[in-house]
């Protein structure tokens, strides 16, 4: 079989300057290729006008740029745009822009939901890329193209780039820590993104969630956001629909532990993620049990509507049970928001990610 060519996208910059003085050229080149491909987003190394023809050919022969193929892009009334892609392996995975629109249509925030996995081991009832299983982790490169791929719809759409990043496509994130700590890097040093403007979600992995604090505070990985899928607030509802909760490990208790560490370390407030189901965990005494979760450490919570997912029974509340619900949080002090369905008409709203192999 053969060797398949290194993709450039998954190098940082020192990197492509070892690359650069193995090829006989300057230790400069590497930093030219960076801004080329991080900063610039180049699609050909044709593009790569400042460099020499001869070191562009070798690179052409020897080396990839980008292994993603977009395969279809569809765009909903409210003007998400959601992108499938395909892999080397064949397989294929999701990207979604989230644009934040003005009265006048403008995009005042840009947001891509980025995918980590080709589906995902962790098995959450209502999660459409759940029902797929674990196929394949994405490298540090295919995470970053994906957000590139997308700023230059971002451009051409809404006329200017991303502006945030959410690691809460396919996967599980934690589960691909490597590539997904790399990609960090490799888009905040090449887009320009703060560390701010991103935030890597997870289930709940209590191990990793201590390890991204303890990387964060010595400084081997950016210091991004965390956001928690919480979903239940009690063991006994978390484990029915979730598995990872099944576990000693990444039970309530464990993750309590990890985000008080997560808090202590960095000292930035987590977001917890929290779909309503009807019947299942939106009475307004799972918010009162919701509201004990909240107090282990600074905190937001984030009010999912959730998304019809086809082959699953979940519904989402209705509205008074969500004023309701809203309304015990408040009395409590817990700080509260609600997200709203975006894409859903594409199938590009939280949970409905999933792609049919073959």
């Amino acid at each position: 079989m053969e060797t398949p060519r290194p993709d450039l996208r998954s190098l940082d910059a020192p990197a492509l300057e070892a690359l650069a003085l193995d090829m006989g050229e300057p230790r400069f080149r590497g930093r030219q290729l960076f801004k080329w491909i991080h900063e610039k987003g180049a699609t050909s190394f044709d593009a790569m006008t400042d460099l020499p023809a001869g070191f562009r050919e070798r690179l052409a022969e020897t080396a990839q740029l980008g292994t993603l193929t977009e395969v279809r892009r569809q765009q909903a009334t409210d003007r998400t745009l959601k992108s499938l892609f395909r892999l080397p392996s064949g397989r294929h995975i999701e990207t979604v822009l989230i644009p934040d629109l003005d009265d006048d249509g403008a995009a005042r925030r840009l947001t891509v939901c980025v995918s980590s996995q080709v589906g995902c081991a962790m098995e959450c009832s209502f999660c459409a890329t759940g029902l797929m299983g674990f196929q394949e982790n994405l490298t540090a490169g295919q995470i970053a193209e994906q957000v590139h791929a997308m700023d230059r719809v971002a451009r051409e759409t809404f006329g200017r780039g991303v502006t945030n990043v959410v690691y809460m496509g396919m996967g599980e994130p934690m589960q691909n820590y490597g590539a997904v700590t790399a990609s960090l890097d490799l888009l905040c040093d090449g887009l320009g993104l703060s560390p701010k403007r991103v935030t890597v979600s997870t289930v709940g992995l209590a191990r990793r969630i201590r390890d991204f604090a303890d990387d964060q505070a010595e400084g081997r990985v950016r210091p991004a956001g965390l956001a928690i899928s919480l979903h239940a607030p009690t063991d006994g509802q978390r484990s029915a629909i979730m598995p990872v909760n099944r576990s000693e490990k990444t039970d309530l208790k464990a993750l309590g532990q990890a985000v008080r560490h997560w808090y202590a370390v960095t000292g930035r407030p987590v977001t917890y993620e929290y779909c309503l189901f009807s019947g299942v965990n939106d009475t307004v005494e799972d918010a009162r049990n919701l509201a004990r979760i909240a107090s282990w450490a600074p905190c937001k919570v984030n009010l999912i509507m959730y998304n019809p997912v086809e082959g699953t029974d979940f519904r989402s509340s209705d509205e008074p049970t969500l004023e309701a619900f809203i309304a015990e949080l408040v009395r409590r002090r817990v700080r509260v928001t609600v997200r709203r369905s975006r894409g859903q008409d594409i199938d590009a709203a939280c949970g409905q990610l999933a792609v049919a192999e073959g």
